[in-house]
């Protein structure tokens, strides 16, 4: 088992009432697989995948990651582990607007510290992967959105993640490009990386092995694993 949620609740509170963002939320995923999660805006699923990737935290419940308990880690520990083990596409890109896409991609690298030699041949493979080698010197707002997002992707990938994460990841993206992500994390599932998409799109969810549908923070069907 790569990650469990057990009982995840999670709630802000406004005007002395706790609105529940995720609630009774359980949720086994397994090395390999490649979820899509499905459900109208406010239903909870990038909450969900901020819980998952460790950005935010949750109010009760327990949360296993290759079997260690996350929700008893501490913030150090916690940012540790995150980086170390997981991947994040986001719809609005989240590229460094003053690194070049060469550095964009290299920065995870950075913080695996990773010597200067392998970063070198990583970032090299991974131009190559994604055909953006001409790129490598431009800027983030001299590239068209097709090509920000798959550096965004590249740079997901670099630090060989067990899990990666992708938020609405062709929110901004035409057909044919949307098209070429969903090829690529299909490919990307298949050498083994597991891969959880929150998406409003049936088409994009198809790609995935299984897909669960949330609504009001919790699963509209019991979640099988």
């Amino acid at each position: 088992m790569l990650l469990e949620l057990n009982n995840i609740f999670k709630w802000v509170t406004q005007g002395g009432n706790r609105v529940f963002l995720l609630k009774h939320l359980d949720l086994a995923v397994e090395q390999g697989d490649f979820l899509s999660v499905m459900g109208p805006s406010g239903s909870g699923k990038s909450t969900l995948l901020h819980v998952l990737g460790m950005l935010d935290d949750f109010n009760e419940g327990e949360y296993y990651f290759q079997g260690e308990p996350v929700h008893g880690f501490r913030d150090k520990q916690r940012a540790r582990f995150q980086k170390e083990h997981i991947g994040f596409v986001f719809q609005a890109y989240h590229l460094i607007d003053e690194l070049t896409v060469y550095e964009n991609i290299e920065t995870p690298l950075l913080y695996q510290k990773v010597s200067s030699s392998e970063r070198k041949a990583l970032v090299a493979d991974m131009l190559d992967r994604f055909g953006i080698v001409g790129k490598k010197d431009l800027f983030p707002a001299q590239l068209s959105g097709g090509q920000q997002q798959l550096v965004g992707v590249a740079r997901a990938l670099i630090g060989k993640p067990r899990l990666l994460l992708a938020d609405e990841p062709t929110g901004n993206l035409n057909s044919r490009q949307s098209r070429e992500i969903m090829e690529l994390f299909q490919e990307l599932n298949a050498e083994g990386t597991t891969i959880i998409q929150a998406t409003h799109s049936e088409t994009n969810a198809a790609y995935g092995s299984r897909t669960l549908h949330l609504l009001d923070g919790s699963w509209t069907s019991t979640p099988e694993p």
